[in-house]
């Protein structure tokens, strides 16, 4: 599920930008903290790029311009892997999801 805080930056960057460039594709990555099993890290990372693709395709963008990626906690931005404690500030600064344009 989408906060209102990530639907309004979705407007007014992603959105913004998909309406302005209709040829371009974009990668959406989604990450997640390392708590918790790795494989249900997994899950959640893809179901969270999965919703910002239905939240876009549901503003009117084309599905075949988005790609749904889920890395789960493979892609740490600190040291807050198993076994290290963090706050859970750090631990917010890797869930996270990132675009990526891949082709226009």
């Amino acid at each position: 599920r989408l906060t209102s805080s990530s639907r309004t930056v979705i407007d007014q960057k992603l959105l913004a930008l998909l309406n302005a460039k209709p040829n371009i594709r974009i990668a959406l990555n989604s990450h997640t903290d390392s708590r918790g099993a790795a494989s249900a890290n997994q899950s959640l990372s893809q179901a969270r790029a999965n919703a910002v693709v239905n939240y876009l395709v549901s503003k009117g963008i084309n599905k075949s311009r988005l790609v749904a990626n889920g890395y789960g906690e493979t892609k740490l931005k600190n040291n807050c892997a198993d076994g290290v404690t963090c706050s859970e500030s750090q631990h917010q600064k890797n869930r996270r999801t990132e675009f990526r344009v891949i082709g226009y």
